[in-house]
This record gives C-alpha cells, structure tokens and sequence, in this order.
C-alpha cells in the first residue's frame, strides 16, 4: 500500500470511529513544503462542522490517533488552520522495495475503475488524406490514455471513427477522378474545393493502372469507383502510419455502413418517440434546446441530406448499445463549440452526465531552427505525422506530444527532439533508465553479485538512510498516485510530469550518491536494490506512455 492509501485507510478509520462518513472535500497529498512532512489533509478542517469542534482541537485528535494507531508514522502535527502535516518513518518507504519486487510489472496498477467498461474514440479523421501532427497528438493522448486507465482497472475499447460517409467524401471522388482524367490528357479542371495534394496524384495513377478502362465509364460510376479505392488507399496508409506510432486501434468504425444500416433513421425514431424532435420548414430538428444548448440543432436538411450531427447521435447510441458505461471522445481544440449540442444528444438518448466526456487537443507549431514550419503539401516540410515519425522516432514524437495539457499549444521543436543531450526530455528519461542499466552491466564487470529481489530485507534496506535515498524511495510510492490522478483527469499528461520528475530524482541520486564505489559492500547491495526498483518503475511508466525503455544509449 503507498502512502496516500496507507494514510487514507487511517483517516478512515478516523472517521469511523467518529461516526461519520469520509466527507467528499476531503483531501490528502503532498505539502506544499517539503519540510512540513511528506502528506497533508484537512479533514479536520471539513469535519470541523460535521462533528461540531474547532478544527485545530479536531486536528489534535486526528494527529494523536494517527501516531498512536499507526507506528509507520513517525510524526503527525497541526499547522494553520486545522491542516494535518504527516511524516512517516524511513522504515515505511524503504518497504516500497520489496513491494516493487513483489508485483513487479504490476505495481502501480490499480482497481479504480472496478473493471467499467469505458470506450475512447480518438484521431478519427476523414479518409482523403495523410495524417498530420494535430492528428498526431491525438493519437498519442488517446493511446497513453487507454493504456493508463487499463492500469487503472478499467475495461478500455478503443476506436477509429471512419468518416467514410458525406460531403468530404464526395469531394475525395471528385478530386481523383480529375486527376485521373488529367493523366489520360483529358482538359479537366479541380473544383475550388477540390483536394489538391500530391497524393491524389498518386492514387490516381494507381487507379489507372489497375482500372486503364476508367476514362471509358460513366462519370459517376468512374468516382464511385475512384472514392472507394482512394479511400481504400488513403485508410491503409493512416493505419501503416498509426502502426508505425506505436499506436492501436481495437475497432475500425465505419460511418458509411451504420448509415447504410439503418442506424440514423432508428435514432430519428428514438428522439420522436422522446418527443425531442420536430419537422419544420422539410427539415428534421433535434430540440437540443430543452436539454441545454443555446438553440435547436438540425439533423436532416430540407434536401434530404443528413448532417453531421445526426450520423455523430446515431454513432454514440451504438457505442452505449454495445454496452459502454463511459465514451470518452478527443477531439481537436476547434470542436470545442460542439460539446454542448453533444451532451444534449447523450442526455436525449437517456444516459447520465457522467458517462460522456471529451478531451480536447491543441494545436502543434513546428520549429525547426526555432522558426515555424509552414505547413504545406509540398515534400520537405514536416506537416504529417509521418514525416515527424521519420525525423525524431516515434519515441520522441510520443513522449513531446505528451510533455503539456492537451488543450494547451504545443511548440514542437525538431532539433531539439533528435538531441541526445539532457535538455531532451525524452533522452532525459529514457536516459535515466539506460544509467541504470548500465550500472547493473559496471556491476557485472567487476564482478560486484547484482543482489535479487529475495536481498530487500529490512536489514539490508537500512542502509538506505541518506536523504537522497529516502527522497528517491518517496518518489517511487507517487507511481501509483501518478497513475490515479492521470485515469481519474483523463489526463496522460500527468504521467509524463511524473517520469520527468523521477528521472530528475534518479539523476541527482547518481550524482550524489556513489553505487558501485559506496563505502561498504552492504551499502552497495541496499543501492543496486534501491536502482533496481527505479529501473521497474520507469520502465512502467514509459509503457504507459507508449515509449520505449532503452537499456543502452
């Protein structure tokens, strides 16, 4: 048990005994100043009124029953207003070694989620057209996320929304069509809307090549032809490229088959039924009025063409149809304005509050030089995913993807990214793991008996009696808070934080604190147990964010 669960478990025996239940403003982390202890609450503070006592009385009692209930705590003390500064005893984090032993891959995992089924749904992009870093940083948000709150004890789906259907793929077949008519000579010219990157050029090459009968078709069969193999071509290389990102999707979802099935028609029903739909003027509204947007949204025009609001309703009652109790969408920052209308949407199909969210991404700015790179079709600029993928590694993409809030920008810096110096916060963590490694091989070469898991006694373990140890043991019980707050925010972002921090600790512990040269071979043995630990818990965290953990670099 790390030390947020640990104290909790007191407080709440606290509680019980006080007859009251845990109060939900309650809170435990870490001081503000490290020198006030290592956890803090204010539950005397927000039971103060519950339990009718002054809360810096209340915090007496609390502190009393902690060190008296609880011999891992070394010191619990009243400050301020009522808050509770707790200190454990060295004992109490050296335990943490043998517990990282113990459940080795798995520590740090929790039971948050209880196992509810949770799905996300991100990148889904339109297919007419490569990936671009945007597109990039939603999938390494979304793909840390689910690996994360499967950490968490969730039951995590993940899925690719297929845009297959609508407007954007009538243009996709116009564009290929034209180019292919161009490359029989034809005088044809792109529609103002048409897509214009080379790759269309490409495509319509191939096209001809497999179908050289294409310029005798009727024109619409021609770009009913062109649509489906560009969009063939144009998936495939979105999955090669998501492939290549270290990124998964378990489902494939294709808007075109669920209209085609019938789904939309069956929603239309659905909100009729619920009296939240109305014809007016030959167009179907939705009345998302009544469930809390700014105005009535229309799902079917007067022309019979569907929005995309009424594919992205029928979408979301499929995905609770299969049994989701929680459907987390990222979006890109600009759909920011689409989240009322569709929690309007969730509530009109019945559902709670609770059991929708979106996590919105910012946009990327590429530097290359410390100047922006403009953003352009043209080969030699850096605007898709897989051209940063082929500069920087995916390792680095993800990781830097990962180093800010997602709804915050993100300045990508190219050079930065490919430097193998401690100014790289991938290199720095990766790095960190790698020290490790390579003290272990030092260790080998000396002949110095790299201790095993069964060597983490509490007396070997009491060498560990340095600050710098203990600071490092204190950051290795965070692991698993770090995994609780960044499932609890949907927020991988947090993990990243957490890995920088760790490696931070580990390097300064190298620095000041010799190893293999330690003053007496049982100092040496607690230390290789203490870097053996560390090397478990970077190597989990880098997992959770989809980065690798080299062992040399």
């Amino acid at each position: 048990m790390h030390d947020t669960q640990f104290l909790q478990s007191q407080l709440l025996a606290f509680t019980k005994q006080a007859g009251v239940e845990w109060p939900a403003k309650a809170v435990i982390e870490p001081p503000k100043d490290k020198a006030h202890g290592d956890l803090a609450t204010n539950l005397a503070l927000v039971l103060a009124g519950p339990l009718k006592a002054k809360p810096r009385e209340l915090g007496v009692k609390i502190s009393h029953f902690l060190v008296t209930q609880a011999p891992q705590i070394a010191t619990a003390e009243v400050a301020g207003p009522g808050f509770v500064n707790v200190t454990f005893r060295p004992d109490f984090w050296r335990e943490i070694v043998p517990q990282i032993f113990s459940q080795a891959d798995d520590y740090g995992s929790l039971d948050l989620g209880g196992k509810r089924k949770v799905q996300i749904e991100y990148v889904s992009a339109n297919p007419t057209g490569p990936l671009h870093i945007g597109h990039g940083r939603g999938a390494a948000v979304g793909d840390s996320l689910a690996r994360i709150m499967r950490f968490a004890g969730f039951d995590v789906d993940t899925e690719f929304y297929i845009n297959d259907a609508g407007r954007q793929m009538s243009i996709l077949a116009r564009s290929t069509y034209v180019r292919a008519m161009q490359a029989l000579g034809r005088d044809m010219d792109m529609d103002e809307d048409c897509y214009r990157g080379e790759y269309i050029k490409d495509i319509a090459t191939d096209i001809l090549k497999a179908h050289p009968d294409v310029g005798d078709m009727d024109q619409d069969q021609a770009e009913d032809l062109c649509r489906d193999l560009a969009k063939e071509t144009i998936l495939a290389s979105i999955k090669q490229d998501l492939h290549d990102f270290g990124v998964e999707h378990r489902v494939w979802f294709s808007e075109k088959e669920m209209v085609e099935g019938g789904a939309v028609e069956r929603t239309f029903e659905r909100l009729e039924k619920a009296d939240l739909a109305y014809e007016q003027d030959g167009a179907f509204w939705f009345k998302t009025t009544e469930l809390g947007d700014d105005k009535d949204r229309v799902l079917r025009k007067s022309d019979g063409e569907l929005t995309y609001f009424a594919s992205d309703i029928a979408y979301h009652a499929n995905k609770y149809d299969r049994g989701f109790s929680l459907c987390v969408d990222i979006w890109g920052a600009d759909h920011h304005g689409y989240i009322p209308r569709m929690r309007a949407a969730v509530k009109a199909l019945g559902l709670e509050k609770d059991q929708f969210d979106v996590v919105l991404v910012q946009l990327v700015n590429v530097l290359s030089g410390g100047e922006k790179v403009k953003m352009s079709k043209r080969a030699g600029t850096f605007e898709t995913l897989a051209d940063v993928c082929r500069e920087v590694g995916p390792d680095a993409a993800r990781f830097i993807f990962l180093t800010r809030k997602s709804d915050s920008p993100l300045d990508f810096d190219l050079e930065l990214a490919t430097q193998k110096t401690m100014d790289n916060p991938v290199y720095y963590v990766q790095y960190a793991h790698a020290r490790i490694c390579s003290v272990l091989r030092k260790a080998g070469e000396n002949n110095v008996q790299v201790p095993g898991p069964e060597a983490a006694t509490p007396d070997t373990l009491a060498h560990l009696d340095t600050g710098e140890d203990l600071s490092l043991l204190r950051l290795l019980a965070r692991f698993p808070d770090a995994v609780e707050a960044a499932a609890n925010n949907l927020s991988p972002h947090l993990m990243s934080y957490y890995m920088q921090e760790l490696a931070n600790g580990l390097h300064r512990y190298y620095t000041i604190n010799p190893v293999l040269a330690a003053p007496a071979p049982e100092i040496v043995t607690a230390r290789l147990l203490l870097l053996l630990a560390t090397r478990q818990v970077l190597k989990s965290g880098l997992a959770l964010l989809g980065v690798s953990a080299p062992e040399s670099m």
